[in-house]
């Protein structure tokens, strides 16, 4: 695990950027989502605008239409009850027609002669409604538009009225009521509302129901008078909406307003509020005022959720590069480790090489013909020779001519692969001016990747001779070190021959040795399987030896026979591991699939269950056979599910599926890991001698291509591919065998 060690200053460093780019992204994404807000009100009040007019319109020239009907212009001109029912007949059949709310006709004194709604009980006959500015607008000869509530039903309603003139004089003033509820009613939007106000500031058409006939701003005393004078809107108190704070935004204002129970108690403790952004149009030639307050949360929200966003981009890319430089710092640790080593191991060769060069003990190498390569000074000083002038000479030229034989015997010999390792012997040496002089030689044998070499050992024993006690300690001395240079050599003689024997090995050798390293990955799985049982066997021991001690053999019995089944548990955790690491026979016969499961299971449960690995297995395996070599087979599927668990480190849920379907005469086991799959390119190396895609010390890439080659030799293929929803499949085809055959692998 990388540990990322961060300074002050760079901590610093980045918090203060942190806060910096935290402090930016709320201003950028405040001020555009306030933009889009303002660009999403207007949108939406520009659409209620027009579909406010869209409605007016409907009925804005409906006045002036009627005003030149006969029945109602002699209603007017002539007394009459007959001409007054023929006129409410009209425009009630008119109200009915339009989907008007009232239609009503007035003399010039404001008094209403008839109306759509003259046979209901609240009708407007008979009452007067002079003092509406509607009725004034109508009799100065133009035409009147004005929103109040109705005198009569209480309920809102916006009027049309236009003059009846007859050659030029105005005979009396007819009026249209809409109402204008399905208006308000229609606006669907959740987190916006519209309000719509008259000249003065008061709200009568609301899509909440509790800023209906109040204001958006409080009224003076004598503006206020007007409005109650006139009746317009009944008995409502008009007060103002409790706005506590206005900030302007562009052509828009942000509005701070009380909301819920607070509205009408402002004062009282815990006050809620919620901002809105207000946008206002005036509708032309209607004497009102649209507004929309657009709720300012979503911009909130949006900032809330960029600030989120952005601090785990800047989390992430800072820990991605504190990752960086932290590997890169390990890469320069191994590089500068690597460097240190190397430098060590030059240094180690020098003080080898001058422990050589210093040392007392003259040291020859020769090569596989006994010609002279090197020579150290040591025995320069002793022959006489340089190692220039002596170099590339026969060693027999330093040996006298009656001990020449012995040496040039033991070096043939080595050429013949003698047994013999070394030669030491005590011979007499000739100098270069001719003077023999007594030596101990050793001539050992040096393994060599190319060819046999030989290193001479020449000791100068002119002193131990003159004294015999000297000589006997050092021959001790010298005996010790043969025999220690002796096993040295036998031990690298019997690795070289074992690996020369490894070479040689067969493909089934190869199998075997992938078994065998199955069999090392579970160790960790049987040890822990085998620790128990050994515990358990050795306090069964103790106590039994202490009961036999105090002469109480029942217990003693008894924990015998603990430790009896307790080896037998252990015999059997042991016997599939013993089953699988066998060699095969060689044979093709009919192999069951459930036992192929059995025995694969039962070598890799360990694994399975400390990894945390689900595996399925499909059923009716018993009736599913295949013809094959059994442990070869069992070999490949505990292969398989090695290399989908190792596929599958890293991931959080670790799953292996595992398919049987017959195709004709074949049978085709499938086994797929949810891991990451392999890359398109590579597919086609998979089976490759040496081609893994596993971490280092995981395997050398060869299990794929040894179970390729067992599949084949059972008459079989093996292939692969990668799963549309991920992971890879492996495919297992085999020929299909029918039950009724001899049945191999069965329980």
């Amino acid at each position: 695990m990388i540990k990322i060690r961060l300074r002050p200053l760079l901590l610093l460093s980045l918090v203060t950027l942190f806060v910096v780019v935290i402090f930016e992204t709320i201003l950028v994404s405040h001020s555009r989502a306030t933009d889009d807000l303002q660009q999403s009100a207007s949108a939406g009040l520009n659409r209620y605008i027009l579909s406010l007019q869209q409605e007016l319109d409907r009925y804005k020239d409906l006045p002036k239409l009627l005003s030149s009907h006969s029945e109602l212009v002699n209603l007017l001109l002539l007394d009459g009850n007959e001409g007054v029912y023929r006129a409410n007949l009209y425009l009630q059949k008119v109200n009915d027609t339009v989907g008007a709310s009232d239609t009503y006709l007035m003399d010039t004194n404001g008094t209403t002669l008839a109306s759509s709604n003259w046979q209901k009980a609240h009708t407007f006959v008979g009452r007067n409604f002079s003092f509406r500015p509607y009725f004034r607008d109508a009799m100065a000869g133009r035409a009147g538009r004005y929103f109040a509530l109705g005198t009569t039903s209480k309920k809102r309603g916006y009027f049309f009225s236009y003059p009846v003139e007859y050659r030029g004089t105005v005979l009396g003033v007819i009026v249209v009521k809409i109402d204008l509820n399905d208006i308000e009613t229609e606006w669907s939007d959740p987190m916006t509302d519209i309000v719509v106000t008259d000249e003065d500031g008061v709200i009568f058409i609301s899509t909440r129901a509790e800023w209906k006939f109040r204001t958006l701003k409080p009224l003076q005393p004598q503006d206020l008078q007007r409005i109650v004078a006139s009746l317009r809107y009944g008995n409502h108190e008009l007060t103002s909406l409790p706005i506590v704070e206005r900030k302007a935004l562009g052509e828009s204002e942000v509005v701070t307003l009380i909301e819920g129970d607070r509205i009408d108690n402002p004062a009282l403790d815990g006050i809620e509020t919620r901002q809105y952004l207000q946008q206002t149009r005036t509708v032309e030639d209607a004497g009102f005022n649209v507004s929309i307050l657009a709720d300012l949360k979503p911009v909130d929200r949006r900032v809330l959720n960029n600030v989120l966003l952005t601090g785990f981009v800047y989390s992430a890319l800072v820990f991605l590069v504190l990752l960086l430089l932290a590997r890169r710092r390990i890469s320069l640790e191994r590089a500068r480790f690597k460097r240190q080593q190397t430098l060590a191991l030059e240094r180690s060769e020098a003080r080898i090489r001058a422990i050589i060069d210093n040392t007392h003990a003259g040291l020859i190498t020769l090569d596989i013909h006994g010609v002279i390569e090197s020579f150290n000074p040591t025995a320069e000083k002793l022959f006489g020779y340089s190692s220039d002038r002596i170099t590339g000479e026969y060693f027999s030229k330093l040996i006298s001519q009656p001990d020449r034989a012995v040496c040039w015997r033991h070096i043939s010999q080595q050429r013949d692969d003698d047994e013999s390792a070394e030669l030491m012997v005590e011979v007499a040496c000739v100098r270069a001016d001719g003077s023999p002089f007594p030596v101990e030689l050793i001539i050992g044998r040096m393994a060599d990747n190319s060819a046999s070499r030989f290193v001479v050992t020449i000791h100068d024993i002119t002193e131990r001779k003159e004294n015999e006690e000297q000589l006997r300690e050092a021959r001790d001395q010298l005996e010790q070190r043969v025999d220690e240079r002796t096993q040295d050599l036998t031990r690298a003689n019997a690795r070289l021959l074992q690996e020369v024997e490894e070479h040689k090995n067969t493909q089934d050798e190869l199998i075997q040795t992938a078994k065998l390293a199955v069999l090392g990955q579970m160790s960790a799985g049987i040890n822990h399987e085998l620790n128990q049982p050994l515990t358990a066997i050795r306090s069964y021991a103790d106590n039994a030896l202490s009961f036999l001690k105090l002469g109480k053999t029942d217990p003693v019995t008894s924990n015998l026979q603990e430790i009896g089944g307790l080896t037998e548990r252990m015999a059997k955790i042991i016997a599939p591991l013993k089953e699988f690491s066998r060699k095969t026979t060689g044979q093709q016969m009919m192999i069951s699939l459930k036992a192929v499961r059995d025995g694969a299971m039962s070598i890799m449960y360990g694994r399975l269950d400390k990894a945390n690995v689900k595996i399925e297995w499909p059923e009716h395996l018993d009736q599913q056979f295949v013809l094959g070599d059994m442990l070869r087979l069992e070999q490949v599927v505990v292969n398989l599910i090695s290399n989908a668990l190792q596929a599958m480190e890293g991931v959080a849920e670790k799953w292996i599926e595992i398919g049987v379907e017959r195709q004709g005469g074949r049978l085709l086991i499938s086994f797929r890991d949810h891991g990451p799959g392999i890359p398109a390119s590579e597919l086609g190396k998979v089976f490759e001698p040496f081609y893994t895609t596993k971490k280092a010390g995981q395997g050398l890439g060869l299990g794929l291509s040894i179970s390729h080659r067992i599949i084949e030799s059972m008459d079989g293929q093996l292939s692969v591919s990668n799963h549309p929803f991920g992971g890879a499949v492996f495919t297992i085809n085999l020929p299909a065998a029918d039950a009724s055959d001899s049945i191999v692998g069965l329980e």
